[in-house]
């Protein structure tokens, strides 16, 4: 099995998505290819002063920025580091692309070089997101499509419900359709169809949830298009660093809350964790006939490791194969 990570896409890169696969790879069952600038590359693997022996270098020249329109990066960069990784998969000479760069070329990168699958649209995000019952629940779409057709919606119901069955172990995963309210009549005509198409499914679909049911655990799968998934990722995102700021500065306003603050420090250290979107390392881009895994735009060290242990799960549980196999039978 190898891995092609994009070295050079992300806010961190390539310093600590060398980092990240460095202190990784010793655990990984895998082969590891860093795809980016051959000179940049070598340098940083070199001062990481431990090597290990299944990382290697895939050259590649140019990279698409952050802000760079998708379509233009396309036309003229053809030789950027996540277009060579991507081309690694499609070719057969790796198992699954890592990228943590510009999420609008990874989507079309994606659906040009490893096409989509029979019976799916278009790719989406599949986000992971804590729960107050301790497992995860899957948002999908996160982001990578900002309006969706209902038939659309249904398909991410699909692939949703076999990501969690096939990598995350939850059996007939329960499944929502996010909506401004449980009862029939609210919602638009969108919503309202994909609640049709998903109930002729066979999956468990619970019906609509809403907002408020995010981090619940009342189900496995929640569905929506990408600009109300992505807008409810960052919010929330932005309020968890916003009540960790309040905390901190209440704690230091007086030397109780400092005594306190040291003897819940544990407490607070294993909540910081369970909050912290680099323990689930990435978000698989679901739809594409392949293995694509979107990291966060931040990802660090230990977010690029946990997304290489989500690139590895996928591949060695021939997943694939089996969203290709729950597609065509639906």
């Amino acid at each position: 099995m190898r891995i092609a990570v994009d070295a050079m896409g992300g806010d961190l890169a390539p310093g600590e998505i060398v980092r990240g696969v460095v202190a990784a790879a010793p655990r990984l069952s895998a082969e590891i290819s860093l795809v980016g600038r051959e000179e940049i590359l070598h340098q940083l693997l070199q001062e990481s002063g431990s090597r290990p022996g299944n990382v290697e270098v895939h050259p590649a020249a140019q990279v698409i920025g952050m802000t760079e329109s998708p379509v233009q990066a396309l036309r003229q960069k053809r030789d950027a580091s996540m277009a060579v990784a991507m081309e690694l998969v499609r070719s057969g000479q790796a198992d699954a692309v890592i990228s943590a760069g510009n999420t609008g070329a990874l989507m079309a990168l994606g659906k040009l070089r490893l096409r989509m699958l029979p019976g799916v649209d278009r790719p989406a995000i599949a986000a992971p997101i804590p729960t107050r019952q301790g497992g995860p629940v899957l948002l999908l779409d996160a982001g990578a499509n900002v309006e969706c057709k209902p038939q659309q919606l249904a398909q991410f119901a699909l692939m949703a419900s076999t990501y969690m069955e096939d990598v995350l172990g939850c059996e007939q995963p329960r499944v929502g359709l996010l909506n401004i309210g449980s009862e029939a009549y609210k919602g638009n005509g969108v919503t309202k169809e994909a609640h049709e198409l998903i109930s002729a499914l066979d999956l468990n679909f619970v019906g609509y949830v809403e907002g408020d049911q995010l981090f619940e655990g009342d189900v496995d799968v929640i569905v929506c298009d990408g600009f109300v998934g992505n807008v409810a990722l960052k919010v929330a995102e932005g309020l968890g660093d916003l009540i960790l700021e309040l905390f901190g500065q209440e704690v230091q306003a007086s030397s109780r809350g400092k005594l306190g603050a040291m003897l819940m420090r544990p407490i607070f250290r294993s909540i910081k964790q369970q909050l912290d979107y680099r323990e689930y390392g990435g978000a698989l881009l679901l739809g594409v006939n392949g293995v694509c895994v979107k990291s966060h735009g931040r990802s660090d060290a230990k977010a690029i490791g946990n997304a290489l242990s989500v690139a590895v799960k996928a591949v060695e549980n021939d997943f694939i194969a089996h969203l290709a196999d729950s597609c065509s039978h639906n």
